[in-house]
């Protein structure tokens, strides 16, 4: 008896019923669709430069570990003002969900200026810094050209990117997401297409290899910003938010510091996370440019089979902030362990799916059996990993909706820099263990971060809404 009441006690707080996973289904399928298509173009894209050799490829993905740090902390500082947008959102406050817009704005802009001058200054020493000493000279130079190449031409894609995370992560958190999701879908039909003319030379174009390969992302993402843009404002009606939004770029004051206050520790965690994803694929690479080609691999595949889990949390952080925002407190805690439950019976699945294709994909690569069987091996560990990272992922977003965004800090980048790049280092320096058994302990590592997160859920710390009276 005491065992039947058990189950469901746990089936009321784990599963949902009909209505609430079409809720759920309606805000993350675009998401998924959008991040999926995207990440598979990065895999053709990868693939495509991966068949130029292996040095390409190399550069490329060096390039694009500097790149995911000016990613990253867009993101992370458009964060900090979208928890306010979607809680507004939520209360049905328009002009606050426009004031949120054009901090976005100001925030991008001056993010990308910052981005442009630092990697037009430092580009060659930053890349270097992957570059192991111990291989042929001829290799090491062929990895840092490639590597400049494709990134001074990538720093022209910077102001659409920002300019578009603006938009599209504003209309998510209004509970828009077939838009962002169909001006993806474009973006990425362009930039596959000019890879393919661009990178071997087709319809009577020069072949440019990894440059190439650079102006077709970047085409994409001027591209994607002239769909988001123009179809938004050409319906400007159904965005509430959107009439008027360049009428005036003011930003009241109190808002201003409300989000630099809650948003701040966001961006500098984001900022300090990639960092230390950048930072670990450098230990990574103390073993070899080997390990890079192979990681770029792995990470790129992954990345397709994560989109599910990181959708989830992109999700949770919108119904559980409109939830917030609207004062539905008990509708909020009620939704938080289902929506986690739901993240993690999803990526069950798409472990499998990922295990059983991680010996196949890596063969695709114009690349030597070793970096292939490393690749393979990583993503073995990322499909077992899986369930692990989106229980942690679901934690956090968790945590963010509500505004505790020093609580994600401490839960996130210290973590990382505490825990992961440390344990990272000592085991690639100081121990023979080969580097796959050295990359499959530190994502154990975060089992760490789930167990604080699950406690910090489970008191309820991130149950507070921050634009009560606005």
């Amino acid at each position: 008896m005491q065992k039947s009441s058990l189950l469901l006690r746990a089936r009321r707080t784990l599963i949902g019923d009909r209505a609430f996973y079409a809720m759920v289904l309606a805000i993350v399928v675009p998401m998924i669709v959008q991040n999926a298509i995207t990440n598979f173009v990065s895999l053709l894209d990868n693939i495509m430069v991966g068949r130029v050799g292996t040095d390409p490829m190399t550069g490329v993905s060096i390039a694009n570990q500097l790149l995911f740090v000016f990613n990253l902390c867009v993101f992370g500082g458009m964060a900090g003002a979208g928890i306010f947008a979607a809680q507004y959102a939520g209360a049905g406050n328009d002009a606050g969900v426009r004031s949120c817009f054009r901090f976005k704005l100001y925030l991008g802009a001056a993010l990308t200026l910052i981005a442009i001058a630092v990697f037009a200054a430092a580009s060659e020493p930053l890349i270097t810094l992957y570059l192991n000493e111990s291989e042929s000279p001829e290799r090491v130079a062929l990895t840092l050209q490639h590597g400049m190449d494709y990134l001074r031409v990538m720093l022209w894609g910077l102001p659409p990117f920002a300019l578009t995370q603006a938009y599209a992560s504003t209309l998510r958190e209004t509970g828009e997401t077939k838009l962002p999701m169909v001006a993806a879908i474009v973006a990425v039909l362009v930039n596959l297409t000019f890879n393919y003319i661009l990178i071997y030379g087709h319809l009577g174009a020069p072949a440019l290899g990894v440059r190439g390969a650079a102006i077709a992302t970047v085409l994409s993402r001027y591209v994607e910003l002239a769909v988001i843009a123009g179809v938004s404002h050409r319906d400007a009606r159904r965005y509430a938010f959107l009439p008027g939004a360049y009428r005036s770029l003011r930003v009241p004051l109190p808002l201003v510091r409300q989000i630099i206050l809650k948003g701040m520790p966001l961006l500098v965690n984001e900022a300090l996370w990639s960092l230390g994803v950048a930072m670990l694929a450098r230990c990574y690479s103390l073993r070899g440019l080997d390990v890079v080609a192979a990681q770029n691999i792995s990470n790129t595949v992954s990345n397709l089979f994560n989109v599910v889990y990181l959708a989830m949390g992109n999700a949770t952080a919108v119904i559980l902030g409109q939830a917030l925002g609207a004062g539905a407190i008990a509708r909020a805690k009620d939704q938080s362990w289902k929506l986690v439950a739901f993240s993690i019976a999803t990526c069950l699945g798409m472990g499998l799916l990922l295990a059983a294709a991680s010996p196949f994909i890596p063969l695709i690569y114009n690349t030597s059996g070793e970096v292939r069987g490393i690749a393979t091996r990583m993503l073995l560990v990322c499909a077992g990993c899986m369930p692990v990272m989106s229980f942690a992922n679901c934690c956090y977003f968790i945590l963010r909706s509500g505004g505790k965004t020093m609580v994600t800090f401490v839960f996130d980048c210290l973590f990382s820099w505490v825990v992961s790049i440390p344990l990272a280092y000592l085991l690639v320096r100081f121990t023979a263990l080969d580097v796959v058994a050295v990359y499959l302990l530190v994502q154990l590592a975060d089992i760490i971060k789930c167990v604080l997160g699950f406690v910090l859920v489970r008191r309820g710390v991130w149950i507070h809404n921050i634009v009560a009276g606005a």
